[in-house]
């Protein structure tokens, strides 16, 4: 039996303020077969264990357990039987879902196993269209390189302003984007950007991550110029082109809906992604462990106010750093 979890913790204040002062974070953790009823009680109760060795305020989890496959109440719907007794488990334990969602709980997955005419086949007739429409149109996608950074970082600012969503600084990118195009797997880098163009000018991009069989649609970024030449839908077809040629079974597009109808703030970038002939794929999203109730309540009604100040500050500096 086997299982890992890689813990990252986060000091709030220091330990003689208070007596819980760090939150404890697993991302996609922990890692393991979770139909495995022995190895999961003995994995929970360590990390129950080291949670309050810690005199964490909370330890978080987000793994891959499945709960269904499909829009909820669709024709395609299927529940996962493993899935929701886990849940259970977990509020038995004394987990409880959690207010803040690091990841996407829900994603569309596309299988690039296929022949690219049965992907294409999967789309939907306008998606299939507009990616035809784009080629006729003249857009090309070339793979970018270290030089391009400065670029791509600028054009995502622009995107964050333009659609409302905020973004970290400079060199945050710069060191997650340079790190992983350096670190290769099977000789090929762990990450690519792939930028559209028309006439020579980049127009839009997106960065393709790949390991461990599967590619992932992480950060997406665009300009007003020319997109009704629809670039961005030749960049998708040319990542899951590129994703099947490096070995991988599944394009993740890295998020869906939590609720799927048109009142979900991702509902647009959802309709986008459905066309391209994925599989919505619902998982157990984030649950939190709090030794202390009380310190556990405490953060979940200061941090989010904390946050919103935050995000407001961010997008009013992402806008001063364009106008610069």
């Amino acid at each position: 039996m086997v299982a890992a979890c890689l813990v990252l913790k986060r000091t709030i204040l220091s330990r003689g303020f208070v007596a819980r002062s760090s939150v404890l974070y697993a991302p996609k953790g922990p890692l393991m077969d979770w139909e495995n009823t022995s190895l999961r009680t003995r994995v929970l109760n360590d990390l129950q264990t080291f949670a309050k060795q810690q005199s964490a305020i909370f330890l978080k989890i987000d793994p891959d357990v499945v709960l269904g496959r499909g829009v909820p109440a669709s024709e395609g719907d299927v529940t996962e039987n493993s899935g929701p007794a886990i849940r259970s488990e977990l509020t038995r334990r004394g987990w409880v879902y959690s207010s803040d969602q690091i990841q996407f709980r829900n994603s569309v997955l596309i299988d690039v196993t296929s022949t690219e005419e049965e992907m294409l086949a999967r789309m939907k007739p306008k998606t299939r269209y507009n990616v035809r429409l784009a080629e006729k149109k003249g857009v090309t996608v070339r793979v970018g390189t270290a030089d391009d950074l400065p670029m791509l970082y600028k054009m995502y600012a622009e995107t964050s302003v333009r659609d409302g969503f905020v973004i970290r600084d400079e060199n945050y990118y710069m060191t997650v984007w340079k790190l992983f195009m350096r670190s290769a797997v099977s000789g090929q880098p762990s990450a690519i950007p792939l930028i559209a163009e028309v006439e020579g000018q980049p127009v839009a991009a997106i960065f393709l991550f790949m390991f461990a069989g599967r590619a992932y649609y992480v950060y997406g970024m665009s300009r007003n110029l020319h997109r009704e030449k629809m670039p961005t839908y030749l960049l998708q077809w040319e990542a899951m082109k590129r994703a099947k040629a490096n070995g991988c079974t599944a394009y993740d597009l890295w998020g869906a809906p939590e609720v799927f109808d048109e009142s979900d703030s991702m509902w647009g970038v959802y309709r986008f992604k459905e066309g391209l002939g994925g599989e919505v794929i619902r998982t157990l999203g984030a649950y939190d462990f709090a030794p202390s109730k009380f310190f556990y309540k405490l953060y979940s009604e200061v941090v989010p106010r904390v946050l919103d100040v935050m995000r407001s500050r961010g997008k009013e500096k992402t806008k001063q750093g364009l106008s610069e």
